[in-house]
């Protein structure tokens, strides 16, 4: 989706603030050289944010940015209410206070950008996903890190996604090993490419400390498709229990008639972020 120019913001610099429940909401407006295009960048920032470099803090990184904070942003008015969550987490403290970037798809690009692989369903012939993982190391961290006090380091940075944002977070994941520590997969879009990434995944040995995955039982509302869906997930889940994910790392959360909407991933997400940064 293209930049809202009613939203005001600083081109890669000190972004305006939004209020917003909880917290605050900066925004950045990312020129992007890898993918030659502009979004927004939605830094949600906790009550009391120190940022004077004392107090570090850890980071979320959460694909489909428009759809989190606010709902007149959010795709059918409905957002994930990131902020009302996060902020009672805090104040309850189930975790700690932590920075959450929402990163803006840019709309007509983005199956493009979070497809890695030449794919007849959704027909992608031209897929830029695999340049995903550079755009976010190379491009998305580097500003935050220059903006804000935030720690460093796997264990203390999350990246998540839902739909196509869950299948580019398992690739990322997969592409760049060691970099995120905490991962959240709502509705993974696993089927794409003939499951390709489920066979990467059987491969792979590095992973995070600990792995979110949400999935309903009727997401695509065909009882066939959805029982592919969930098998999908299960397959995932037993990748990562057989790579030695015990219970304190990976947390399931298969739920009986939810489908693929943000009002479900929003109701999911408070557990979803307790687990993976909650002690």
């Amino acid at each position: 989706m293209p930049v809202n120019k009613s939203e005001k913001v600083e081109k890669e610099g000190s972004a305006a603030s939004v209020p917003v429940a909880g917290g605050s909401l900066r925004l950045h407006e990312l020129s992007s050289r890898i993918f030659r295009n502009t979004r927004l960048l939605r830094v949600w920032l906790p009550e009391n944010y120190d940022g004077s470099g004392t107090t570090r803090y850890p980071v979320l990184y959460l694909n489909d940015g428009q759809n989190l904070f606010q709902p007149e942003t959010a795709f059918a008015g409905v957002h994930w209410q990131v902020g009302e969550t996060a902020a009672r987490l805090i104040a309850e403290g189930k975790i700690p206070p932590l920075i959450i970037v929402g990163i803006d798809n840019t709309g007509k690009s983005r199956l493009r950008e979070y497809i890695p692989y030449r794919s007849f369903d959704p027909r992608i012939f031209g897929p830029k996903g695999k340049e995903y993982p550079n755009f976010l190391l190379r491009e998305v961290m580097p500003l935050i890190e220059q903006h804000y006090s935030m720690a460093k380091g796997p264990e203390h940075t999350g990246l998540g996604g839902s739909s196509l944002g869950g299948l580019i977070t398992l690739y990322t994941q997969l592409a760049s090993p060691g970099v995120f520590g905490r991962l959240l997969i709502e509705s993974p879009s696993l089927f794409v490419a003939n499951r390709k990434v489920l066979a990467e995944a059987r491969k792979f040995r590095d992973w995070p400390f600990r792995v979110y995955l949400g999935m309903g039982t009727k997401e695509i509302g065909n009882p066939q498709k959805d029982e592919r869906a969930v098998n999908d997930v299960r397959e995932l889940e037993r990748t990562l229990r057989s790579a030695g994910l015990s219970g304190q790392r990976l947390m399931v959360s298969i739920e009986e008639g939810a489908n693929h909407s943000e009002s479900a991933w929003a109701l999911r997400f408070p557990a979803a972020l307790q687990y993976l940064f909650g002690s």
